[in-house]
């Protein structure tokens, strides 16, 4: 897999300088401005007194200038809206649409500055997160499957804000907004460049990076041993073996809890037996979204870490038609024993995450579980492309998740699990069937079957089917190509249950 990383390549420095010290030149001076107010500019910058007149400050409005004189070419207002209703997303947002429009004049550097009211309301360390986010997510762009890729003309980009706390966050900031990236690389690469064995080389990767991070990759052989054949059933109709990817991340000094993380990693989903029609198919490739999001996560962990133990639990393979898949009606076994009379082959993660979920349970004793998947359609008919399902098992998770994603701007909405809902899986021929058959209620079918196999443990199921790809443009994500989803979410939620 060609690596097309900005923060590998290297092509663009992000640094944060105290607001209080000289601002240095810069070919555009970004600054977030509060509608109704005028930009504040610094000390030596001047622009005509006409410049700004019809800038109202509004929220993602942007007007940009001449300078007549100081230390940057151009000028360029971003508006936040109101101070009382200022979010961090809002300078996520402003970053993100400063840096495009640098990048779109062609600009070398760039230079951004938040009002102090801005920085005092959401506090040191949240603004200089937010805007260090918005910028490096608003650089990213994927070429990496074309035959030339043009150069990024954006080489540096610097925030300024207040003392060491606004640094920190910047720097957080850096490591989430390349999560972020990360992830979206591994989503948006082909299914022919992105396989099971390329999502291993990718955890890999990121456990080198840190010697706080450790990996191994299951084999085929080595699951059979464990019992694992629904997970197998899936691969069987393609020549790519299946791997389940266990990493572990482990903290400096004593560990607050032991936390995993489960993602499905459906490198491409062609529905087996059960086919998907041909239209778009070829987004099928998102299908591993959930696995790209937990070693999102990982990569963010190696670089910035926290107080937890965190095990990263990815089953990778792919669903593909042939002479040797799964058919409908056919019965296999999970890890635990459970039987599962398969009566939709389309209806894969499930399978293959059942299989994890035993093993996450059973090998790694987490205190809570949380899976991530784009597991059904029905997620996105119900809640759309701009938000996540999720299935929580407690009211702290609920609050915890909840929290989280409006912090991030990867929100989520709790669904129902009844037990009507684990009552219509009930098979004639085995423990369990893979789909309800007709009784609707999609997404809280593929969460009530994944409930049989996580026992006691704290657990949340998010159906990311929806938010994963499609999602409206938001300056740093939005469009028809991955979004990153989960990454940054997962990060978060450890610092609320902090």
């Amino acid at each position: 897999m060609k690596n097309t990383l900005n923060q590998d390549t290297g092509y663009m420095k992000f640094s944060a300088k105290d607001s209080a010290k000289a601002v240095t030149k810069s070919d555009l001076f970004i600054v977030f401005s509060l509608k109704g107010k005028k930009p504040e500019l610094p000390k030596g910058l001047k622009v005509a007194a006409h410049a700004f007149e019809n800038f109202k400050g509004s929220a993602n409005e942007k007007a940009v200038t001449d300078t007549g004189s100081g230390h940057a070419k151009r000028v360029m207002a971003v508006g936040l809206g109101n101070l009382k209703s200022v979010t961090p997303e809002n300078l996520r947002r402003a970053a993100a649409i400063g840096v495009k429009q640098a990048e779109a004049l062609g600009m070398a550097n760039a230079a951004i500055a938040c009002p102090a009211a801005v920085i005092k309301a959401l506090g040191e360390e949240r603004a200089g997160c937010a805007i260090s986010e918005g910028a490096w997510m608003g650089t990213y762009k994927f070429d990496a499957a074309k035959s030339k890729q043009k150069a990024a003309k954006l080489k540096s980009v610097t925030a300024y804000g207040p003392g060491k706390k606004f640094a920190a966050g910047a720097k957080r900031g850096t490591a989430l907004g390349q999560a972020n990236m990360f992830t979206r690389d591994l989503q948006n690469e082909p299914g022919n460049r992105m396989r099971p064995r390329d999502m291993v080389a990718a955890a890999k990767k990121i456990a080198k990076s840190s010697t706080k991070v450790t990996c191994k990759a299951l084999s085929e052989a080595e699951m059979k041993k464990l019992g694992m054949t629904t997970l197998l059933s899936v691969s069987r109709g393609s020549v790519e073996p299946a791997f389940l990817i266990h990493m572990v991340y482990k903290p400096t000094g004593k560990s607050k809890g032991k936390i995993a993380f489960v993602g499905k990693g459906l490198t491409f989903d062609a529905g087996g037996i059960s086919l998907k029609p041909a239209g778009k198919m070829w987004d099928m490739k998102y299908d591993m979204s959930g696995g790209a999001a937990v070693l999102g996560a990982f990569h963010a962990l190696a670089a910035i870490g926290c107080k937890y133990e965190v095990h990263g639990i990815v089953a990778t393979s792919e669903n593909m038609p042939d002479a040797a898949a799964t058919k409908p009606g056919d019965v296999v076994s999970a890890m635990d024993g459970t039987t599962i009379e398969v009566l939709n082959t389309d209806a894969e993660g499930r399978l293959i995450l059942a299989d994890a979920l035993c093993y996450t349970v059973k090998k790694v004793k987490p205190d809570t579980i949380l899976d991530l998947a784009t597991l059904t359609g029905a997620v996105v008919v119900g809640l759309g492309h701009e938000l996540s399902g999720i299935f929580p098992s407690t009211d702290s998770l609920r609050d915890d998740l909840t929290a989280a994603g409006k912090e991030v701007g990867e929100e989520v909405w709790p669904l129902p699990l009844l037990k009507a809902h684990k009552k219509h899986l009930k098979s004639k021929v085995a423990d369990i069937a893979n789909i309800n058959a007709g009784q609707g209620a999609g997404s809280s079918a593929g969460a009530a079957f994944l409930s049989r196999f996580v026992g006691d443990t704290e657990w949340c199921h998010l159906d990311i089917a929806g938010a994963a790809w499609g999602s409206d443009n938001r300056d740093w994500v939005g469009g028809a190509m991955g979004s990153g989803v989960g990454a940054r979410l997962l990060m978060q939620y450890l610092e609320e249950r902090s």
